[in-house]
């Protein structure tokens, strides 16, 4: 008896490691070709070019999307941004869309001295938390900057090129469901190129 539980206790313990281990692997969300996955809202530009996803302002200088199929509740999210011109965009977390109209949070992702990795709540709170102004001189315009972002449950952390940039605990948040989205600011003159992205799901 003491032999059997014994071989049903590694048995439990093998297949919770294995759970675990699963959910703490990255995924990618890009396959480097096309823009399977994702749903493009509004009329600015996005398309894919030599393995990236570019987002380019269009003729109507308004705000635009690119938002996954899947909605993510737990996780870490890693990707790679350039700023090829002006560089106003964002990436948004449980998120949801009607239009162009977006329903969530937003790491920030702007020019030096817009608080790159802040949180920002549309159509809400407006800034939850900036960053700390010596942290500026992280962002590396117009070169490749990583940025990560990890969300469970009520607490987001953000990483900008491996610093940490902002911690925050916040109960509307806690209580989101939806998406991750892209975001291009308006405005006009606008260009990112983003790769790279992929997702570690805490379940």
């Amino acid at each position: 008896m003491e032999k059997l539980f014994y071989r049903l206790s590694l048995i439990i313990l093998f297949l919770n490691f294995t759970n675990f281990s699963h959910s703490q692997s990255y995924v990618s969300l890009f396959n480097g070709k096309d823009l399977s996955g994702w749903t493009i809202h509004g009329d600015e530009k996005w398309y894919v070019d030599n393995g990236k996803i570019i987002c380019e302002s269009g003729p109507k200088k308004e705000y635009g999307y690119l938002s996954t199929i899947d909605y993510y509740d737990d996780f870490e999210l890693s990707l790679e941004f350039k700023q090829d011109a002006d560089g106003n965009s964002g990436v948004f977390f449980r998120s949801t869309l009607e239009g162009t109209k977006i329903t969530g949070w937003q790491a920030e992702v702007a020019p030096p001295g817009s608080h790159t990795g802040g949180i920002y709540e549309s159509y809400g709170r407006g800034w939850l938390i900036k960053p700390d102004s010596e942290k500026d001189s992280i962002l590396k315009m117009g070169d490749w900057n990583t940025l990560k972002v990890k969300v469970i449950g009520s607490k987001v952390t953000t990483y900008l090129n491996g610093i940490q940039m902002i911690e925050l605990d916040d109960k509307k948040i806690g209580e989101g469901k939806g998406s991750i989205a892209l975001q291009i600011h308006d405005g006009g003159g606008i260009k990112v190129s983003w790769k790279n992205i992929k997702i570690k799901v805490f379940k």
